[in-house]
């Protein structure tokens, strides 16, 4: 009787299946072991077939000494970004299976570990589009397999979570903390979506695991963009930059391996400056070995600060992550926690707090001379509207004006009396070229305002249509991103992309006003929630980037995030939002801690 009672527990997912994603390594392969020892069903995917299949192999053999009914899927070569790869894959379990009971989305990439001024469009939408769209449409896509009783957990950060006052930044992953902190509150969104359905959403930021990923890729990359920014001896920012890629990589390896790797990184440095001989390689080489050493006790300081974060200095377990997946999983306690992210991290990281909501208003005189470009990816009237009333200010006030519009030209005739382009801010190039139009005509650009408009917040996410969260996602992380990124550079010197000790010093300020909150006597917490998904984007984004542009670059060009509307659903206040803006772009709170605004949260 007790053998039967203890199997019928340790079983306690018997008959369910649980998609887990990135699973053929790491986390992903622990909580699907951990579920098929409760005898789940298990669909494992990734894009490798190879790890896939010695997982499934284990997952086989686990089952079989489970003694469960148990079966493994298995579905090589899905990227959890892609539209009909997701969707074909849910097809199949639903074929084999019937349904779908639980999904985790674990799949993630490190990402660029570098400053956001140095990485490149291409790593900033792949991260996003692994770690956020991934997320969604593994959940949007799946849902159509489920049922009452359904679960989706969400593997999240802690670093991208929040506190009233604070936002917590993680310097070198500007796209990564972007795509977390939206993932956070998507999670929380669908929550309140799905409650009629009897589907569940929880999130979780387990904190730093016993990984590989932290080990020989983010602790390892950071400590080399450290020294590219600081500096080594005998190699510029651009040839560390070769040891970080030919080198790096082999850290930790066997001594001959790693000398390979430090001899092939001073052959590339040798013969780009034009003297390849042996006795240079031979010096070289000596120079390269220093900085992958130093690079390696910059790592272990990093990974050492972040254990004094913790109580007991440990790192969680890949186990230990799986075992709490399985705990949300549960069926008292999804109930208990639904629409909830759990921070499971058990670090103690303590940041200024950066939240405001109110603008010190600084008197029209502090905008003369001054270059401000205004950009907008908006059309609607109210957008188009708080633009121009914004850049009339700023040009009675004194202040020279470029106005850049989202493609349609047709938008120029709201600006007849300003400077006005009309481009595609997809488009890196087209970007950079507008900021150096505007700094060859009018000069330096000292300010940089950034409008995104809003989206439909009665559009449910769950049942949002793959090209329509695209056009979100580009318009409230990518667009926001490459304007920030460009503004920057064009505020800095030339060649300071190549010599980031060019970046100190500089001055500017950018300021992105994003997404009004929701207005109404009555709003439900199912808006506010979808309203929040991409401010919960911003707000990361925004502290990461003030800490890599302060902390690390020693520039004093600083990002500003408004947001108007307040909690009770009032109508923003036009008169403070156009100050508070204005203000912020003459340098009101250059020398504060505060960057993220809820103006119309302020006092009258």
């Amino acid at each position: 009787m007790a053998a039967a009672v203890a199997a019928a527990v340790a079983l306690k997912f018997d008959g369910k299946t649980v998609v887990v994603t990135g699973s053929g390594t790491g986390i992903g392969q622990a909580i699907a072991k951990r579920f098929a020892e409760a005898g789940a069903n298990i669909v494992i995917m990734g894009r490798r077939k190879e790890p896939l299949d010695q997982t499934a192999q284990i997952l086989n053999d686990i089952i079989k000494k489970a003694g469960s009914k148990g079966r493994v899927a298995t579905f090589p070569g899905v990227d959890v970004s892609d539209e009909e790869g997701i969707n074909s894959m849910f097809e199949g379990v639903k074929a084999q299976f019937g349904k779908v009971d639980i999904i985790v989305n674990n799949a993630g990439v490190s990402g660029p570990v570098k400053t956001f001024t140095n990485a490149s469009v291409k790593e900033f939408r792949e991260c996003v589009a692994i770690h956020l769209t991934g997320t969604f449409w593994t959940a949007a896509s799946g849902l159509k397999a489920m049922e009452k009783g359904g679960k989706v957990i969400t593997i999240s950060t802690f670093f991208s979570e929040e506190n009233r006052y604070e936002q917590r930044p993680y310097r070198f992953r500007t796209p990564y903390t972007a795509s977390q902190g939206a993932k956070n509150r998507l999670a929380e969104c669908l929550a309140w979506e799905l409650a009629e359905r009897g589907i569940r959403s929880i999130a979780t930021n387990p904190g730093p695991v016993h990984s590989d990923r932290i080990y020989k890729t983010v602790y390892p990359k950071a400590a080399a963009e450290f020294l590219r920014v600081g500096g080594y001896p005998g190699l510029s920012p651009t040839e560390i930059e070769v040891v970080t890629a030919k080198a790096l990589p082999y850290l930790g390896d066997a001594d001959d391996v790693v000398a390979k790797a430090c001899r092939d990184a001073a052959t590339e440095i040798a013969t780009k400056r034009g003297k390849s001989d042996e006795e240079t390689i031979k010096a070289l080489s000596a120079t390269v070995a220093g900085a992958l050493a130093k690079m390696q006790e910059i790592a272990e300081k990093i990974q050492g600060n972040t254990s004094k974060m913790i109580v007991d200095g440990e790192f969680l377990s890949q186990d230990e992550v799986a075992e709490m997946v399985m705990s949300l999983s549960d069926e008292r306690m999804s109930k208990l926690i639904n629409g909830r992210v759990i921070p499971n991290d058990r670090v103690f990281y303590p940041v200024k707090p950066i939240v405001g909501t109110g603008v010190d208003i600084l008197p029209g005189s502090e905008l003369k001379g001054k270059v401000i470009v205004l950009t907008t990816t908006s059309s609607a009237p109210k957008d188009i509207d708080r633009v121009k009333k914004v850049a009339s200010i700023a040009q009675v006030a004194g202040a020279k004006m470029v106005i850049v519009l989202y493609k349609n030209p047709a938008d120029e005739a709201h600006f007849k009396e300003f400077h006005s382009h009309a481009i595609d801010f997809m488009s890196e190039d087209a970007v950079r070229r507008i900021f150096n139009t505007a700094r060859t005509h009018f000069g330096q650009v000292d300010a940089v305002v950034h409008f995104t408009g809003d989206y439909d917040y009665n559009a449910a996410f769950s049942a949002m249509p793959r090209k329509q969260w695209d056009a979100l996602v580009e318009n409230y992380v990518y667009m926001p991103g490459m304007i920030v990124k460009e503004a920057v550079i064009a505020m800095a010197p030339a060649g300071a992309l190549e010599e980031p000790a060019r970046f100190k010093g500089t001055k500017g300020t950018i300021v992105i006003v994003g997404p009004d909150a929701p207005v109404g006597k009555k709003i439900s917490g199912l808006l506010r929630a979808r309203a929040d998904v991409f401010r919960g984007a911003l707000r990361p984004y925004t502290a990461t980037v003030n800490q890599e542009l302060g902390d690390v670059l020693g520039s004093n060009i600083k990002l500003h995030l408004v947001l108007a509307g307040n909690s009770e659903g009032a109508e923003p206040n036009a008169d403070r939002l156009h100050s508070s803006i204005l203000s912020l772009a003459a340098g009101a709170a250059l020398k504060k801690n505060e960057a993220i605004f809820y103006v119309d949260e302020a006092r009258a």
